[in-house]
């Protein structure tokens, strides 16, 4: 039997099916070809261009970044992952599976083609896959800056037709493949209304419309400028202090005596001290994110001044639970995070670079500079041995995500600390890496997990610091950690569901 013989067993009118599907295709990519729209010859064949390598969507996204709104960093990144699965999906599987060559050039003007003709088969279009992708994913993480970027992603997709180098149905598949990739990112990673809110136990908290009652202090160390406006734009009754960073715990005390509600403004220790004053004159809190990292705030869900207005217009407030941690003569609280071994040292590194480059490139330096700097461990004794430390991470609440750095609480007052550590002797950065990969309650020679209400630790060497949300302190010879359960009222937006 000849090899060429095709035996392949099809339904009645396939091919008449296919063939009339092409067809409307190339009519259709034809009055595309055909048709002049103006200013179009100058625009999207450009526009097309700088699509090239996903290079415009990079451009976007880093444009997104720079706006240091959590929500559109969590948008480009979100966008950044869809566009890299649409594009390796159709790279390594839509071009090869489909071997479609490209339209005929003969009805488009020259002054609307490409300068260089794409090489790679017709279908899928891998240009219309990644805008897709793109503006999908940025779309998910917030609707506002999808809308931005939709008709962005729109036009290139259009451009590909108008340029002569795709069939519509080339497009459409395309688009249709991105749009899959942004949802199954989704499905990995999910955005953030499809997580649980830590939002109880809620509790009673009085409404404040117009902010008559409310006492915000602003630490101006930090970029807090625009979102204090924001603030007391929504709520114009709001009283607002602003001052330095060594003057915020005078005036946080001062605010606490006359407020009905003690607000701050500012980064994580910022929040920590104002937690602190706010638990010893028994007042609620409302935290407005002004620092780098935020991760009390976030996880509250209050992004920006329109989120906490809401809440307070509305009286919804939450009880969450506050670490303690004494040793000796020094005592204090945190709200997220507690620290011992190299963690302190990043943040010192951080702290004294961040006024100079910026919070995030002082994280990532603390960070190269732990890892590449000969460190000894510690010697601490806990669960009756004593052992070198790398690292002791306690979480205020259990963190959901992968080793012992923190993530994100879906329950800010579950009773528990949740304690990471890395022991042993030699390569502290092969330890940590190796913890950073193990799960969050994995037992390894490296690397151990517990979460429990109250931890021990002593034998701890004299000159040791304390990281604690942000804030770094000395102690020596014991520490304990334990629980305030459900101690602070804290306001936070309920989410609003379609």
């Amino acid at each position: 039997m000849s090899p060429d013989v095709d035996l392949t067993v099809r339904p009645p009118g396939h091919h008449i099916l296919r063939d009339r599907f092409l067809a409307a295709d190339s009519r259709l990519f034809e009055g595309v070809a055909t048709r002049h729209w103006p200013g179009a010859d100058t625009v999207l064949p450009r526009l097309s261009r700088a699509a090239n390598h996903g290079v415009l969507w990079f451009a976007t996204a880093a444009a997104l970044a720079a706006t240091r709104s959590p929500r559109a960093r969590r948008a480009a990144a979100r966008g950044v992952a869809s566009l890299a699965l649409a594009s390796a999906t159709i790279n390594t599987l839509g071009k090869r599976s489909v071997r479609r060559p490209r339209p005929l050039l003969d009805n488009v003007p020259m002054a609307r083609q490409l300068k260089r003709q794409p090489i790679t088969t017709s279908f899928p279009s891998g240009h219309s896959a990644s805008a897709a992708a793109f503006a999908t994913g940025v779309a998910l993480e917030s609707r506002g800056w999808g809308a931005t970027v939709a008709p962005v992603a729109a036009a290139v997709a259009l451009s590909r037709v108008y340029t002569g180098v795709h069939f519509p149905s080339d497009v459409l598949v395309g688009a249709a493949l991105g749009v899959g990739a942004a949802y199954a990112v989704r499905g990995l990673v999910p955005t953030r209304d499809l997580l649980p809110p830590p939002g109880r136990p809620r509790a009673e908290a009085p409404a404040l419309p117009d902010g008559e009652g409310l006492v915000v202090v602003a630490n101006g160390g930090a970029a807090t400028a625009d979102r204090v406006r924001a603030l007391q734009s929504a709520l114009p009754l709001a009283e607002v202090v602003e001052c330095g960073p060594d003057d915020v715990r005078t005036e946080l005390e001062k605010a606490a005596t006359h407020a009905r509600v003690l607000g701050v403004c500012g980064g994580d220790g910022t929040v920590n001290a104002a937690a602190e004053v706010a638990l010893r004159h028994g007042v609620p809190l409302a935290v407005l994110p002004g620092g780098t990292l935020n991760h009390f705030a976030q996880d509250l869900g209050v992004e920006d001044a329109r989120d906490l207005a809401r809440a307070l217009a509305d009286g919804h407030a939450v009880r969450v639970d506050v670490g303690r941690f004494s040793s000796g003569d020094t005592e204090g609280v945190f709200l997220n995070t507690c620290s011992l071994g190299v963690y302190p040292e990043l943040v010192r590194v951080r702290e004294r670079w961040s006024r100079v480059i910026g919070g995030w490139p002082a994280g990532l330096l603390g960070a190269a500079r732990v890892l590449r700097t000969d460190h000894h461990p510690m010697e601490a004794r806990f669960q009756e041995r004593t052992r070198p430390l790398w690292l002791l991470f306690a979480g205020n609440g259990t963190y959901h995500r992968m080793g012992p750095v923190p993530g994100r609480r879906y329950d800010l007052a579950d009773g528990l600390l949740d304690v990471r550590v890395v022991h042993g002797d030699g390569h502290p950065a092969l330890r940590l890496l190796a913890a950073a990969a193990a799960g969050p309650l994995t037992r390894s020679p490296a690397h151990a997990a517990v979460r429990v209400d109250r931890f021990h630790v002593d034998g701890i060497t004299p000159g040791t610091f304390l990281a604690y949300d942000g804030e770094v302190t000395e102690i020596s010879g014991d520490l304990t950690l334990s629980k305030l359960p459900e101690a602070l009222t804290v306001y936070r937006p309920f989410p609003v569901r379609p």
